[in-house]
Parts: C-alpha cells; structure tokens; sequence
C-alpha cells in the first residue's frame, strides 16, 4: 500500500507538502497541486478520509438539499454539481443529495440548499450546521447566485436596442428572492423608457406559456418582445407564436434565462441570459466549507454577473445599429 512518503519522494517534495495539498489545496498552488495529484495517481495512493474525519470529529459529508420538485428544475443543476464537487472533492467531502424526506438520514458536516421558498426560512434558519443558500436570499443566510436583476435588465435593454417596442415578461409563479429579482431587472428598464409594465406569471411548464401566448394572441401587439424568467418558459413563448401564425424575430422576440441547454434545442435557438453554473457551483462550496473550519461565522451573500447570449430569437445588432 502506498504511504505519504511514496507520493513525496515521487514528486520531490516533503511530506508536509503532500498532506499540506491534501488536507489544505486552497493553501498551495495549482501547479504544485497539480504535481502532487500526479504522484497520487501513479503510486495508486488513497488518503484516509475516515481516518480525517474521525481525527477532526466531522463526517466530511455535505448534504445537497433539494426543495423543489424535479420535474420543473433546470438542467443547469449538472453543471452546479460539477462545480461543488469539484471543490469539495479537492478538500476530501463527499456530497449527498438529499431531500425533505430524506434529511435526516445520516449526518453531516453542512448543508447547501436549492429551492428554499419564503417560508421555509424559518426551518433552515434552525439548522445548527452550516447552511449556504443556492439562490438570491434577503433573511440574512448566506448564499450564492446570478445578478437576476442585471440579467433581465440587460435582456429587456437589448430587446429595445434591436427596435422591439412592446416589452412583455413572462415570469415564474414562485414565491422566491430570484423571480422578484428579474422582474425588478426588468420593470427598471421599461420605466426608464416611460413605458407601463406588462407581467404575466404561471408555472415552468413550457406548454403554459405556449397556452397563454395562443390564448392572447389576438390582443398580443405586433413587434413586442417577450422577456422569460427562463428557458422553458421562452420555449413554450416562441412555439406560441410559430403555431398562432407569427414568426421570430422579425415579428416578435423571445428571451429566455439559464442559457445551459434548453436554449439550445429550439428552433431557431433562443437568445438567452447565460448564468456560470459551474463558477457558482464552485462558490458555494467554498463557501459551506469556510463557514465549516470558521465556526459557521457568516459569509454574506454573492453575485455573479450574467452573459446575454444571442441566438436567432432575437433581431442582431448590425454595425451598431438594430
């Protein structure tokens, strides 16, 4: 069995240098990291996780929970595991996905939380382990997502750059910090312009928003852009439109938000406010692990700024001009 002393002598370095890129890799960087992984890998070295644990009374778990259901979350779930696991791989936690259910199965060293609504805040308030927040939260839990206002409100000034003159959002029926956030994005925009908000809110089914565009199409003003609080949500927009007889862009434009696979599959591919998953993903981990080795001091709350991406359900800037 390969020992500490085998992965130094390997990589030429000291053996506090190897447990130092084991039990500390945000310390070192990641060259030297890199280096020492190596020689993990070609001794075929394995540290003791169990033994860590028990020495520092922790379980290395973090459990992912998981408050909504399945079937409406967003694919950009893979890409934030691939980023928390990342990290916590790096620093030897395992993570568990979890849910209402199944919460209490087993311990844990800290909790990330997805899906928390309004009144959940209590619950998770009462956790005595450190909890981060996948998501926008204004009741003091530290937490990590994408600037939801900067996004929509992006989305909704490029839709006025590229001549759209009736700006409609379809946003999400849910009682969470995020959906507020994009409305507020864009209902900041279309007051700049002097112009009245128009809101429509339903669950993130994309053959609701298909429905309603169908429904209201004969009160729907032509040249009007839609701005979505997501991408199944823009989806079911633009089939609405294609099947009541309209087309996209020249007449209507949709803009969709999450930018990770949904967007891509439509016909034509919907231009979109991209969000950075696997940055997030990463962030957060961070986070819950700092809170951990500091005693669950606060972190406070993180932002990462959006990308609009531009796809073929909206018109294209040309030459600096609509």
């Amino acid at each position: 069995m390969a020992t500490l002393s085998d992965v130094a002598k390997l990589a030429n370095v000291s053996k506090m240098t190897v447990s130092r890129v084991i039990n500390h890799p945000e310390q070192v960087t990641d060259d030297l990291k890199e280096m020492v992984y190596r020689a993990m890998r070609d001794v075929n070295y394995r540290p003791n996780i169990a033994a860590k644990a028990l020495v520092n009374n922790r379980t290395q778990i973090i459990k992912f929970l998981i408050l909504e259901d399945l079937d409406v979350a967003e694919p950009y779930y893979m890409k934030l595991l691939v980023g928390i696991a990342r990290v916590l791989s790096e620093r030897q936690y395992s993570l568990q996905l979890v849910t209402r259910k199944s919460i209490d199965i087993g311990d844990c060293d800290g909790f990330i939380v997805t899906g928390m609504l309004k009144a959940d805040t209590d619950w998770i308030k009462s956790f005595e382990k450190p909890v981060v927040i996948f998501g926008e939260n204004h009741d003091g839990l530290d937490s990590v997502d994408t600037d939801n206002r900067q996004g929509t409100k992006v989305s909704t000034e490029y839709a006025l750059k590229v001549g759209y003159t009736h700006l409609t959002f379809i946003g999400l029926d849910r009682d969470e910090a995020f959906e507020y956030a994009r409305e507020a994005g864009y209902i900041e925009a279309v007051q700049t312009q002097q112009m009245i908000p128009d809101i429509h809110r339903m669950a993130n089914h994309s053959h609701l928003a298909s429905d309603f565009i169908k429904q209201h199409w004969d009160n729907i003003e032509k040249n009007t852009a839609f701005i979505c609080g997501s991408d199944r949500l823009a989806l079911g927009v633009e089939r609405g439109i294609f099947e009541s007889g309209g087309n996209v862009p020249d007449g209507y434009g949709v803009i969709g938000f999450d930018g990770v696979f949904l967007n891509q599959v439509s016909d034509p591919k919907l231009t979109t406010i991209e969000q950075p998953e696997e940055m997030m993903g990463e962030a957060i981990a961070d986070m819950v692990l700092n809170k951990i080795k500091q005693n669950n001091i606060p972190q406070g709350s993180k932002l990462f700024s959006p990308h609009l991406l531009i796809g073929g359900s909206t018109r294209k800037i040309v030459n600096g001009n609509n």
